[in-house]
């Protein structure tokens, strides 16, 4: 269905969220209509964050406001729905728009999969009334269902739309883009040639990909890095755990923008435990771009001053391939905690594939390689 009629079923002037791919339609829509005007639309930096804004709006406006997310953020709101919506707490109702991944006869990748099959059963458990739009629904069961979702929300309960793949339109695709200039496959690229064989904890989405795809043209094994395929903004956490156990190994985390910040008090943990074999690399293109491009807060915030009020000792930023191998090759060489953000375009290989070994097996002789 076309995304603008759900919209117009929901009767929101508030939205925000954290993008999914197969809420494409309804983020290039929001875009289309709003931008990333705050008092339209705000682009959260996690789920649970978004939830909190709603809900300040709901406390701000008494109207129902409306918050996107993929599935694999379900578990990011579960405090916030149980412990604030709830109307054993306050009551505050919230209209959920969530993207269904790893859905159940449907192929996806590995770390959807367990995800799909508990999603409404999540809902569920959080007292969240669904309805399921799939690409036979029509515009009445969706009047239908506002219907019944008006009753909840009067009782102060909080509804969700569940959306199967394909299932929403929109007759408009936005491009975004940045002024950068390098590349984050040619980004990655540079950081394996120094790492050499050094632990390298990737983040979710086109990087670990990307790094995947690059020791498969280089004729390399995999044995050196752990792709964070799922639980995005927890690969720099993965890596302090690592570097603090293998304290003699230098240990690379690869990081992207929306990562950073969907769990950033994460690099204030980093910093104040300091590992000195840890670099912390965030390649920051400003946007979501697994999901669509779809801006983050990143572009307008300063990752180098953050790290360094969270206790990195060493934290700069590079815009050239020339500044990039520089830190690189001094960060090798120092025996100290370091963040270097690196300014990136978005874009990335139509062609591009993913890991063709299974989570497990990249479990396996990633552990194996650190025991060596």
């Amino acid at each position: 269905m076309d995304v603008r009629e759900l919209l117009r079923e929901t009767g929101a002037d508030f939205y925000t969220g954290v993008p999914d791919s197969q809420l494409r339609a309804l983020c290039d829509c929001l875009m289309d209509t709003y931008g990333t005007d705050p008092l339209h639309h705000i682009i959260g930096a996690n789920e649970g964050n978004c939830t909190a804004i709603a809900a300040g709006y709901h406390l701000a406006t008494g109207k129902v406001p409306v918050v996107y997310l993929q599935n694999s953020g379900e578990g990011n709101i579960i405090n916030p729905v149980a412990s604030l919506l709830n109307d054993h707490v306050y009551g505050i109702p919230l209209l959920f728009i969530v993207g269904w991944r790893g859905e159940p006869g449907v192929h996806d990748e590995p770390q959807h999969v367990y995800q799909g099959q508990v999603t409404l059963k999540l809902l569920e458990d959080m007292d969240i009334a669904t309805f399921v739009i799939s690409t036979e629904t029509k515009d009445d069961e969706i009047q239908t269902a506002m219907e019944h979702f008006h009753e909840l929300f009067s009782q102060g309960k909080s509804v969700a739309f569940v959306v199967k793949k394909g299932a929403l339109t929109y007759d408009k695709k936005i491009d975004y883009s940045n002024g950068n200039s390098m590349l984050r496959e040619e980004v990655i690229r540079h950081i394996v040639q120094v790492s050499g064989d050094d632990p390298v904890i990737s983040t979710t989405g086109k990087a670990s990909r990307e790094l995947f795809e690059l020791r498969e043209a280089n004729h390399q094994g995999h044995q050196c890095d752990f792709l964070t395929v799922g639980s995005m903004g927890h690969s720099s956490s993965i890596a302090l755990g690592v570097a603090l156990h293998q304290p003699d190994r230098k240990v690379w985390c690869i990081d992207g923008d929306g990562a950073a910040l969907m769990h950033m008090g994460a690099m204030a943990v980093i910093g104040a435990n300091k590992p000195k074999n840890l670099v912390h690399v965030v390649i920051n293109n400003g946007a979501h771009e697994s999901v669509g491009g779809i801006p983050t807060v990143a572009s307008e915030i300063d990752l180098v001053g953050i790290a360094r009020a969270c206790g990195y000792p060493l934290a700069v930023s590079v815009d050239s391939f020339e500044s990039l191998d520089r830190e690189l090759n001094l960060a090798k060489k120092q025996d100290i905690l370091g963040l270097i953000e690196v300014k990136c375009a978005i874009g990335a290989r139509t062609d591009l594939g993913r890991p063709t070994t299974t989570a497990m097996e990249n479990k396996k002789i990633f552990m194996d390689f650190l025991k060596e």
